[in-house]
């Protein structure tokens, strides 16, 4: 991985748009674009490099797989390993699985990391999966994951996917709850390095509290206007848990020049504006 000079920030999350990735998104691709009242054309991953390149910023390039219950595979994530490859200086790889997959995600873990030396797995969403993250049956995933000093991402709070729709596309709300579920896993892999991506609302304040509370959980910001966060997340962010506050757009729910400008107005210290924008990146990540 090669890190440039003059980085000024790290996108902890962004998702792909190549053709693979948004085919993989099935009836999603619309739900969504209807939700967040905007279309997701393609593009490719040496244009989204250049992007961030351009803006002295990497990108984390996240994955999804939710073949068990939707019946549509996810894009192989041999696609992100090699845009890593290709764009050592813009991309940081997570591979996407579908815990359901069992034996299988965890060869996919292991293979994704042998051979491409991916930094994390996800983004994992339990309720577009259809799982609880505090299931033993998938604690063999996170263990894995422990081993391999692999971060893991969950969403956390309110989905897209669904919303807006009859019985919201069959998604629990209650499974992207952070307490209990993504706070037992972090309970019982104290080892294991988890991002709750997104303020979580409506359980925000459960999501502050367990990264107060729980020292291996980061939270990362994406998926909000910086001008409409809480503000307990906002005070929170500033100071009890600045250290393990991440800047991430949700790219293209969000574009990073957005984020950053509404975020520039927000009444944070320095001190805490670096760290959320590079410096706990950086550690979390050891780059």
């Amino acid at each position: 991985m090669s890190i440039p000079d003059d980085l000024v920030a790290i996108d902890v999350h962004t998702h792909p748009q190549t053709e693979e990735f948004l085919k993989a998104m099935g009836r999603r691709h619309g739900e969504m674009a209807a939700h967040f009242g905007r279309d997701r054309p393609v593009v490719s991953f040496a244009e989204q490099a250049d992007r961030y390149r351009d803006r002295k910023m990497m990108a984390v390039i996240v994955n999804s797989d939710s073949e068990t219950t939707s019946g549509i595979p996810g894009a192989p994530n041999d696609l992100l390993g090699q845009a890593q490859v290709d764009h050592p200086d813009s991309f940081i790889a997570f591979a996407g699985i579908d815990p359901w997959k069992g034996e299988a995600a965890i060869t996919e873990i292991r293979r994704m990391h042998a051979e491409y030396a991916i930094k994390g797995v996800g983004e994992l969403n339990p309720s577009r999966q259809k799982f609880l993250p505090n299931d033993r049956r998938f604690f063999p995933i996170w263990e894995t994951c422990a081993e391999l000093g692999l971060v893991v991402m969950f969403h956390a709070g309110f989905p897209g996917a669904g919303a807006g729709t009859p019985g919201g596309g069959g998604y629990r709300l209650e499974n992207a709850r952070p307490v209990p579920y993504i706070d037992d896993v972090a309970t019982e892999f104290p080892e294991l390095r988890i991002i709750s991506a997104h303020p979580a609302w409506p359980w925000h304040l459960e999501n502050l509290a367990m990264v107060w509370h729980k020292s291996n959980v980061y939270l990362d910001l994406s998926g909000w206007a910086p001008k409409y966060l809480p503000p307990e997340v906002v005070r929170y962010a500033d100071s009890l848990i600045t250290d393990r506050v991440l800047f991430g757009s949700d790219w293209p729910v969000m574009t990073p020049e957005r984020w950053m400008s509404e975020f520039a107005e927000l009444p944070f210290k320095e001190e805490s504006r670096r760290k959320i924008l590079l410096d706990n990146a950086r550690t979390l990540f050891g780059i």
